[in-house]
């Protein structure tokens, strides 16, 4: 395939994780990450770098999505911006962090971690699992906590939080339009801190494609950002139209095959 041939498949990723984005209301790494690592190990890229790059690369995406989710949640008025602001500390602390622990890993241990937390989450969608509510918010230590641990797993899976931020929130008395709304302002502190993180980290790193920057590989940033900006908001239309709660179940087989072949191409390329 050539350089250009390859580009289209960037704008034809960006397409698809755009639409399941707006369609489902999740976030673009669950895919990105697995298609990106099967593209890079299709174009020859290093083994010892693809996931790092599919990681980078993916938060960088997010910066972009997540600021175009939260505009639309907090016109709606769905934003808690108290509970973003007691969070934020410990997620710039946990995400930024987890991006220099993350460089240090092999790629085949970032791969088994990305693959378990993503059967995780499509576990959570098969069986709809809505936490019940149970108490209060915690103070502003406890938040910090919370905002730590949710931030270093989302930059060592490259989401933008929504998949424990939104049930934590709701475990704890906020409603679910609010969760999601508020989710999406934290979304953005991640995919900030993550994409620098992997910016710092993979720099100077030897072996790096051309069009690189540190861990985020421009090309695929420019164009799956692109194309997913329009895509996301005819999911979000459909959304309204189409049976979410059984495409949610096949979304959640899509991404445990994409995982599984991930995997395959890590472990038996």
């Amino acid at each position: 395939m050539s350089f250009d041939a390859w580009w289209l498949t960037y704008l034809a990723l960006g397409a698809f994780v755009g639409f399941f984005a707006g369609l489902l209301g999740i976030g673009g790494g669950g895919i990105m990450v697995p298609m990106l690592t099967t593209l890079f190990l299709a174009q020859g890229f290093p083994l010892e770098h693809v996931v790092h790059l599919s990681l980078g690369t993916s938060m960088a995406a997010i910066v972009l999505t997540s600021i175009s989710s939260l505009r639309a949640h907090h016109a709606h008025g769905a934003v808690h911006w108290n509970i973003v602001r007691a969070i934020t500390p410990g997620i710039l602390v946990g995400t930024f962090g987890a991006t220099f622990l993350a460089a240090r890993a092999s790629t085949e241990g970032l791969a088994i971690f990305f693959a378990c937390f993503m059967a995780y989450v499509s576990l959570q969608m098969l069986a709809n699992v809505k936490p019940k509510p149970s108490r209060g918010l915690p103070g502003p230590l406890g938040m910090g906590a919370v905002g730590v641990g949710i931030g270093g797993i989302s930059a060592l899976v490259a989401i933008g939080g929504g998949s424990l931020s939104v049930p934590f929130m709701t475990w704890c008395n906020v409603k679910m339009q609010e969760a999601i709304g508020t989710s999406a302002a934290i979304g953005l502190p991640i995919a900030l801190a993550g994409a620098l993180g992997y910016l710092i980290n993979g720099w100077g790193a030897s072996g790096l494609p051309p069009f690189s920057l540190g861990y985020v590989y421009l090309p695929a940033l420019v164009l799956v950002s692109l194309v997913s900006m329009w895509t996301a908001p005819v999911g979000a239309r459909l959304a309204h139209r189409l049976p979410v709660a059984i495409l949610k179940k096949i979304f959640a087989g899509v991404l445990m095959l994409l995982c599984l072949k991930m995997l395959h191409g890590i472990f038996f390329s």
